[in-house]
């Protein structure tokens, strides 16, 4: 068995391969922070990396951030070709009578998709909620019903949604974690609808009293400063707390921040704000190496080539603290020599990662080449050569 120990900057990038999701997809944690939210995560949608989190599988009511949910599923039906922007939805007597935060869609009128979504995402319109939801599944029920499987199958594996709107419900729970995946796939899969999050106020209707036209701004506080963000979306009842799912993007890197339980608006901004802050400015992303990267090269037992690369098979990009310190080592292993044959692509290496207490995670490299076995004559000289003087250096 040969085992090599990799550079200085391989340890500590490789030290966060495990919060990078690539040997699981649930998340782990690289930091700790205290918080006044009663449920928190904070995640680099670029590594899957957890930065901080808090009661992040707790279950919990979702408010209005259950919009994200309802939002998804019509972005799916809109690239799927089954709705269209300008299509117009009716309005039903329950989505008309639907209490809470409003768009104040007309009893019995028809609106626009389009319109109907930004009622939902930036004036939080249980109604506009409901008018869809009736739209895509025929009635309310039904659409809850497709929601929670279609959040199942995304892997929101802790969420169970019993309207459209968020409207308090005993069943109607998820968690900050499931939040925080939806947010990334919304993000991910639907960049021609994003835009909708960032728009900070919309026009629709007229005062019945002032007839006036009603304007109601974006809820969240976060597009409000200069900070990168972008989105997404705000919730409160009494029962879950003041909320925010958002999202910010500054350079090439993007976090998503899931907070719930919180006192009030103002507390629910700055701490929002400020969780967001330190993970751009305590932590980093580090591309350590690129799919194909030789990471370190073999020995051949009796092969046509003395040597082979190991290659890394996937992008390695991981997020780090700014201040990680050199305390962790990271080897190289495998059978010394290899014998022949091989078939490039073939697991023949281990990279591992080991800190204080242990080994902490262990990634695959692949062969680089394809090597033959030499014949008979070749495999007893090479052999005899092996014994006497050790693997040729090509």
């Amino acid at each position: 068995m040969r085992v090599s120990s990799l550079n200085k900057f391989a340890a500590l990038c490789l030290a966060a391969v495990l919060a990078a999701g690539l040997t699981r997809p649930a998340f782990a944690q690289l930091g700790q922070v205290e918080t006044v939210a009663r449920q928190m995560i904070l995640i680099d949608a670029d590594t899957d990396t957890v930065i901080f989190e808090k009661n992040a599988d707790e279950l919990m009511p979702p408010s209005s951030m259950s919009k994200l949910m309802t939002a998804f599923m019509v972005f799916e039906q809109l690239a799927a070709g089954k709705l269209r922007l300008d299509d117009m939805l009716p309005v039903s007597e329950k989505a008309w009578r639907i209490q809470g935060s409003k768009m104040f869609v007309p009893l019995g009128g028809r609106v626009k998709v389009e319109d109907l979504l930004r009622g939902v995402i930036i004036q939080s319109g249980n109604d506009a909620c409901v008018v869809l939801a009736e739209g895509v599944a025929g009635t309310e029920e039904r659409f809850a019903e497709m929601m929670t499987d279609r959040a199942r199958a995304l892997g929101l594996k802790n969420s169970t949604f019993r309207n459209a709107s968020g409207w308090p419900d005993p069943q109607h729970l998820t968690t900050a974690r499931d939040l925080a995946i939806l947010a990334k796939q919304l993000i991910r899969h639907f960049p021609q609808y994003y835009h909708f999050y960032s728009e900070k106020e919309f026009t629709y209707g007229v005062d019945q009293v002032t007839r006036k036209p009603i304007t109601q701004g974006n809820r969240n506080p976060l597009l409000y400063k200069d900070i990168g963000a972008d989105g997404l979306k705000t919730g409160h009842t009494d029962a879950a707390g003041y909320g925010l799912t958002a999202s910010a993007k500054r350079s090439d890197r993007r976090l998503i921040l899931v907070v719930n339980g919180l006192k009030s608006m103002n507390e629910r901004s700055r701490e929002s704000e400020r969780l967001l802050e330190l993970g751009f400015s305590q932590f980093d992303n580090y591309k350590l190496f690129s799919a194909g990267a030789v990471v370190d090269e073999a020995d051949i037992w009796l092969g046509d080539a003395a040597r082979i690369p190991l290659i890394i098979d996937r992008n390695v990009t991981l997020t780090l603290p700014r201040q990680t310190k050199n305390n962790v080592k990271v080897t190289v292993s495998y059978d010394n020599p290899i014998p022949a044959p091989v078939v490039k692509g073939t697991p023949v290496a281990t990279l591992t990662v080991a800190g204080k207490d242990g080994p902490l995670l262990e990634l695959p490299l692949v062969a680089g080449a394809d090597v033959q076995q030499l014949g008979f004559t070749g495999r007893i000289s090479a052999a005899v050569g092996y014994l006497l003087w050790g693997a040729k250096k090509q």
